[in-house]
């Protein structure tokens, strides 16, 4: 279907043209219609398929023949950073022949430019769940005048835990408004907070994108934990690589892996949700400049990333479920190019990989050029990776060791008295007090130090 005709006012249309876009996504195409009819919508479809302008491009047209107010007259919430940027780009971008205001609040920076930017008065608020309960519970944000609300990536938000404050948020919503939820999956959770949320919604599904695409050739190395930094050192210098992602589980995880990378020279940034949003923004415009070639990145983190020219990824971890290494490996292929998508399983994670098989409805071929981690490769590049490998699955492994603290000195300790003449070499320790009063090992004297009035007590007892 045409943009033409779906009905959009003269200036998104005219921006739409601007960005070369002429026929609608599926997403779009379903989504729209039922939008400018004032429908609630319940969508499910996967990122890169056109789902946030399905969303921003009615919601322009409804603000614009719409009377303006100070308040905010659309919410949209998302659950990461990264995510509430992308999509104030996409309003700005399609609403850039509009008279309408925007802003876009998240945690990890300064909130008075967001408080002021609200002051002033804005027509759409995107905004992360944490940042804009502490801008609620300070009184800065008024959600009274919300006439659409828009809730993206909702299964994100369950496992980021936000949906506590995500039903806090909806209690402040005036019952008549319109309402869109958009998820990649539908687990039962989400469905029965769908059930709660809308009102007779129309559903619209988007068949996923071939779960094995013919543009991405899949590799797996069965690996050792221990041996993984070995492997992907190897791998990153045998490669053509041109952009590269590796996926950890866990923030300290990618931490852990940039580090290592930076021992064999590569250029490398990690983003998690620990980083403040500044660093976050300097790593991925490294990253999009080719200053940076490879970006380690955890799921949630990753989450509104769209970098073309991304030739491989690397799933350094197994994704915890199927539909995260679906996302994964999406990142590569774009835009008709060809890529590679690397999995590392160690024993452990099995029952990852079996779950992704499952989904994916195909075996991942097993890689035929696993190399031998001989000493000369060990040496010159996996040795202090291996190293650092080996560290930490010792300090995850074992627990901490800490020393004992020495007990105080007590009158009638045989051991105390013992070693009050002996230090650790074995060699005997004099009596003579040091500077402080007390013996050379620490221990306090019976009486108290020798000073210049015992002296002379002494002396008028002499005479």
């Amino acid at each position: 279907m045409l943009f033409v005709d779906l009905n959009l006012s003269e200036p998104i249309l005219r921006a739409v043209a601007a960005e070369g876009y002429e026929t609608a996504t599926p997403i779009q195409a379903q989504t729209i219609p039922h939008t400018l009819d004032g429908r609630d919508v319940l969508g499910c479809a996967q990122t890169g398929t056109g789902k946030t302008a399905a969303f921003a491009l009615p919601i322009l047209h409804r603000l614009a023949a719409s009377p303006k107010t100070k308040a905010p007259r659309c919410l949209v919430l998302a659950p990461t950073r990264e995510l509430a940027g992308q999509i104030a780009d996409s309003f700005a971008t399609y609403g850039r022949f509009m008279n309408l205001r925007m802003a876009v609040i998240f945690g990890g920076v300064n909130q008075n430019p967001q408080v002021n930017a609200l002051q002033r008065g804005v027509d759409i608020l995107i905004a992360t769940p944490g940042r804009l309960m502490d801008l609620m519970n300070q009184g800065h944000v008024d959600l009274r005048r919300i006439e659409v609300f828009v809730l993206d990536e909702a299964d994100r938000m369950l496992d980021m835990g936000f949906l506590p404050d995500i039903k806090r948020i909806t209690s402040h919503l005036p019952d008549r408004r319109q309402t869109m939820l958009f998820s990649a999956t539908m687990p039962n959770e989400i469905r029965r907070f769908a059930d709660a949320l809308l009102n007779d919604p129309a559903e619209v599904h988007v068949a996923p994108k071939k779960m094995t695409a013919d543009r991405i050739e899949q590799k797996l190395y069965h690996v050792e934990r221990r041996q993984k930094p070995a492997l992907l050192a190897h791998l990153l210098s045998n490669l053509s690589i041109e952009r590269a992602i590796v996926f950890t589980r866990t923030k300290h995880g990618a931490d852990r892996v940039a580090r290592d990378l930076r021992r064999i020279g590569a250029s490398v940034e990690a983003i998690h949700g620990d980083k403040s949003q500044n660093a976050r923004r300097r790593a991925l415009d490294g990253f999009r400049s080719n200053k940076i070639a490879v970006l380690v990145a955890t799921d949630i983190a990753s989450r509104g990333i769209d970098v073309d020219g991304i030739s491989h990824v690397f799933n350094y971890d197994l994704a915890r479920d199927p539909e995260s290494h679906v996302h994964r490996i999406g990142r590569t292929a774009r835009a008709g190019a060809s890529g590679m998508a690397v999995s590392f399983c160690d024993p452990e994670e099995k029952p990852l990989l079996r779950a992704i098989q499952r989904l994916t409805r195909t075996d991942l071929p097993v890689a035929d050029d696993m190399p031998t981690l001989d000493k000369k490769v060990r040496q010159n590049v996996a040795h202090p990776l291996q190293r650092a490998a080996d560290a930490h699955a010792t300090e995850e492994n074992t627990p901490t060791n800490r020393p004992r603290r020495r007990k105080p000195h007590r009158k009638g300790n045989s051991r105390s008295k013992a070693n009050a003449n002996t230090n650790t070499s074995g060699e005997a320790n004099s009596d003579k007090p040091s500077k402080n009063g007390k013996r050379r090992n620490g221990y306090p004297l019976a009486g108290k130090p020798k000073g210049k009035r015992s002296r002379q007590r002494r002396r008028r007892r002499a005479n």
